[in-house]
């Protein structure tokens, strides 16, 4: 049914009209000593995306659906549907605070889909040219432990996606040390609150130039 479902976090569940589950970063629900209360993701995940080996991001052992795991860099094939892993870090100081990350492209049913994990720093032309043209792109705004709302503006601006969907900020279930969305929201055009975790995507009805669209987070 062609949806977008913000699960929380990093992780959002993405269901081709075929009916194949692609499940963004998967976190520990509870984890980080209850910081991060996000619930348990009750649907048969068939691929899973893991930016990088932190808790909130990749946590499969917990998936129903016995998943594949799609990590690293590099071009991975799954199920018919091509998985462009562009490598990145996780902070200003290449990798040596919090290490990699490691940034992915596809495309579900000619939507061109990127979620950016836990991208710590401004976008390098290298990585924004082989990131290429951008339908969706699913962004951290939280700042601290990725790029903050200035930054992620940046790296709006320089992608240029027809929708954004705002990830990795403070909500009542993740008490990390990060702003919540409004921050980034400041000054922006095409803002649309929802009330829904779920929004449903196709090519004709793709924004014509830059939306923010903000869910409401499911779990």
């Amino acid at each position: 049914k062609r949806q977008i479902k913000w699960c929380g976090h990093a992780a959002f569940l993405i269901t081709s009209a075929s009916g194949t589950k692609i499940l963004t970063d998967p976190y520990e629900p509870g984890g980080y000593d209850g910081a991060l209360a996000y619930g348990s993701i009750p649907d048969l995940i068939d691929i899973a995306l893991v930016s990088h080996d932190h808790p909130d991001h990749n946590f499969v052992q917990a998936l129903k659906g016995n998943p594949r795991v799609v990590k690293g860099s590099g071009s991975h094939s799954v199920s018919g549907i091509i998985f462009k892993g562009i490598p990145t870090y996780h902070d200003t100081s290449r990798g040596s605070e919090r290490g990699e990350n490691v940034i992915f492209c596809f495309t579900v049913d000619e939507v061109r889909l990127c979620h950016l994990g836990d991208l710590g720093h401004p976008l390098e032309a290298t990585a924004a040219s082989e990131i290429g043209t951008v339908d969706v792109l699913m962004m951290p705004v939280g700042g601290f432990y990725t790029i903050d709302a200035q930054a992620a503006t940046g790296v709006m601006n320089t992608l240029k996606p027809r929708l954004v969907i705002p990830m990795h900020f403070k909500t009542a279930k993740c008490g990390f040390p990060i702003t919540t969305v409004d921050d980034f929201l400041v000054n922006k055009t095409g803002v649309k609150k929802l009330s829904t975790s779920e929004i449903t995507i196709t090519p004709a009805t793709l924004p014509a130039s830059t939306e923010i669209q903000v869910l409401t987070y499911a779990m």
